[in-house]
């Protein structure tokens, strides 16, 4: 695939945010969009996606992904910002290990969740962080979530390491607090590294961007009439103009001509329609 249609999975370290680390990527790939899926907070390290040219289109897919943290929740003290560059607002007192332990199992399965206010979630139009930062700290709507998986690999009588599984939308910085709400104390992330995204981990970096889609169990293989060219060309797919596809249940296609890559098409309502060229 064309370097204008591209995926490349990037591990970005601490203390740079997700916007600023894609910096040497566009500098490579200038006139080539560049964009991400998932944010990383900036105290944060691990796995992000970064999506070149005609793959941006997919940014809605891919940003729907669950995804795996190990999480670094010192307890003791939470700050404004729930994590390790925000002013202490509260403290209290330290949890045992055993009480730790016995209450992560009851943070699995769907749940509300109230975001952290310093996010960039949209609240009467202005983003939170903003009006947080103004002294103006928004009341923040729950959101549904699900943590799939929650378990402590260790702690060191002040810091607990905590490995989960959640869905989108979830906030860490946030479970932390709850965590600690719940066993009387207070708490924020003072380590976040970003493990896996849907099927994805650091170890498929070598992978090619085709390898990484067909892993996602999304996509299909779909071959066009190369009669059909000139229309298709023009944004028109007939129903005619698909000769094969292996596999019509799946929302996605890999589409080609006399199997020459061609670019990627949605399925939705019966219909294909192309998203992007390669």
């Amino acid at each position: 695939m064309a370097d204008s249609f591209s995926l490349i999975l990037m591990d970005k370290p601490s203390g740079v945010t997700s916007f600023s680390s894609l910096g040497p990527i566009k500098r490579e790939h200038r006139g080539v969009k560049v964009g991400h899926a998932g944010t990383l907070d900036k105290f944060a390290s691990g796995l992000m996606v970064v999506l070149l040219g005609g793959a941006t289109k997919l940014n809605p897919v891919f940003s729907s992904f669950d995804k795996e943290y190990i999480a670094s929740v010192r307890f003791g003290a939470e700050t404004d910002t729930l994590d390790p560059e925000g002013e202490v607002i509260a403290e209290g007192p330290i949890p045992s290990e055993e009480a730790i332990r016995s209450i992560l199992p009851s943070f699995l399965g769907r749940q509300m969740q109230v975001p952290p206010a310093y996010s960039a979630i949209h609240v009467d139009g202005r983003r939170a962080y903003k009006e947080a930062r103004k002294g103006n700290g928004p009341e923040m709507p729950e959101r549904e979530i699900e943590i799939s998986s929650i378990e402590l690999l260790s702690f060191d009588g002040e810091e607990a390491i905590i490995r989960t599984s959640v869905s989108k939308g979830t906030y860490i910085r946030a479970l932390a607090r709850d965590i600690a709400l719940r066993l009387g104390s207070r708490a924020h992330l003072s380590q976040l590294r970003r493990l896996r995204i849907g099927p994805w981990t650091l170890e498929d970096r070598h992978r090619s961007t085709k390898e990484l889609l067909q892993m996602t169990g999304l996509f299909s293989d779909a071959a066009l009439d190369p009669s059909e060219r000139k229309a298709i060309d023009n944004g028109t797919i007939r129903g005619r103009s698909v000769l094969s596809d292996s596999d019509p249940d799946r929302p996605y296609a890999f589409l080609s001509f006399d199997g020459i890559p061609y670019g990627i098409g949605q399925k939705s309502g019966g219909r294909l329609s192309v998203m992007a060229r390669f």
